[in-house]
């Protein structure tokens, strides 16, 4: 198999300072070198591609998605009865293609219905369609009257449905856990307080012995478990038990802040959801959400400059926020809440790559690390805009496997970088 070298590229790998003139070697699915370009080790069949100075970056990753959501809105039904099954089915289907496209290699689900996420995680590894690395997500579980339960109307007698699995008591919650386990799910979502847009008379809507035992029993099952938490109180209490995500963090504070880094906690902050809410329709889902929005974008750049493990992530699907628009959410961190550039594609890349579950293998650009790869002209470290181009990046690789290639293949025999043609011109 011919090899894939990338030459005169500018480099971000998430971490190190931009570098530039390098080049980046691809075989198989890994890569095999990364150095200067005068220091290649160059082979007469090598598929080379001269970027001319664009970025080559580690992949990105979703570390909150919905891959079957579309159209969840106020007035929609609840999750899960929107569609037939199959339709939900190839609906993610086509939005996991439409992440790969947009750069995002790996998605991380915070919930879905019907057991979708794992079904579209074999038929990608069957090679049935091209999508991005997943971890699969579970049914949301919480308590009877919870503000997920309570879309769902007393009188419909429908008890767990396809998106919300409803139980009380410590042994209900192992049992439940367990069956999002043999669903597929490889991390449970645990609705554990009100806030965020749901608002309700409770803070806490589970008790402590039931948070406790469902993360325990994730953890004994070998996968993961994340919580929709936007009240203090249930912060502390998920993290002290040992959850791995706070989903929104609405409610975050100095001692949150201290707890999560010592526990080693990710933070999917979703902040773009409630922002597009407050610009399009002000004053709907209640002050409660502008509340908490002004909350988290005055202590989201100090938790982030104190090393707080944040990820991206959103409700895309649930309106006005569509699948597709996940760069917009890069934009707006940058833009918008005054997180540095360069810490934003961290998030995406290396600290992403950690919630995958890969981070000795993905989120850099180093050899023996998978490839996932984009191309993205220009710098986006000066120029956040790049990572929000509606046609998206020109390249994408996975595994070393191109899922989206624009760019120009250099012709046999022709030197791979700007360098070598300028010298062999003047020789």
């Amino acid at each position: 198999m011919a090899r894939i070298l990338f030459t005169s590229v500018r480099l971000i790998d998430g971490e190190k300072p931009p570098r530039t003139g390098m080049t980046v070697i691809v075989e198989g699915e890994r890569i095999a070198q990364v150095c200067e370009d005068r220091a290649a080790d160059r082979r007469s069949d090598d598929e080379v591609y001269d970027l001319a100075g664009a970025t080559l970056m580690p992949g990105m990753v979703i570390g909150h998605y919905h891959a079957s959501y579309v159209g969840i809105g106020p007035d929609s039904l609840p999750v899960g009865m929107e569609a037939p099954p199959a339709l939900q089915t190839v609906r993610a289907m086509y939005h996991l293609g439409l992440a790969l496209q947009r750069g995002f290699t790996g998605v991380v689900s915070a919930g879905a219905p019907f057991g979708i996420d794992a079904s579209c995680k074999v038929a990608i590894a069957e090679g049935l369609f091209k999508g991005p690395r997943i971890v699969a997500g579970s049914r949301d579980v919480g308590t009877t009257g919870h503000v997920q339960d309570n879309i769902y109307k007393w009188y419909w007698d429908s008890g767990r449905g396809p998106q919300t699995n409803i139980v009380d008591g410590v042994d209900a919650f192992r049992r439940a856990v367990r069956e999002e386990a043999r669903r597929g799910a490889e991390i449970v979502k645990i609705f554990a307080s009100t806030g965020h847009g749901l608002n309700g008379p409770y803070s806490m809507e589970l008790t402590e012995e039931e948070l406790r035992t469902a993360i325990e029993t994730a953890h004994q099952r070998g996968i993961r478990a994340r919580a929709h938490l936007a009240r203090k109180d249930a912060i502390m209490a998920s993290v002290r038990y040992g959850i791995d995500v706070v989903d929104h963090g609405d409610g975050l504070d100095q001692e949150c802040i201290d707890l999560m880094l010592a526990k080693g906690t990710f933070l999917a902050p979703s902040l773009y959801f409630p922002y597009r809410i407050m610009e399009s329709v002000p004053g709907s889902w209640g002050g409660t959400m502008k509340a908490e929005l002004e909350h988290m974008l005055a202590v989201l750049p100090d938790a982030n400059r104190q090393g707080l493990k944040i990820v991206l992530g959103d409700d895309y699907g649930a309106m006005p926020l569509e699948h597709g628009q996940y760069g917009g959410e890069i934009e707006f961190y940058v833009k918008k809440v005054g997180i540095p550039a360069r810490d934003v594609i961290r998030w995406a890349t290396v600290h992403g790559a950690e919630l995958l579950g890969q981070g000795d293998e993905l989120g850099r650009v180093e050899e023996g690390y998978l490839a996932d790869l984009i191309v993205v002209d220009g710098d986006p470290i000066e120029d956040i805009t790049l990572l929000n181009s509606p046609s998206g990046p020109r390249a994408v690789m996975k595994g070393g496997d191109f899922a989206r290639n624009e760019l120009t293949r250099a012709a046999p025999g022709v030197a791979g970088h700007s360098r070598d043609r300028v010298l062999a011109h003047a020789g």
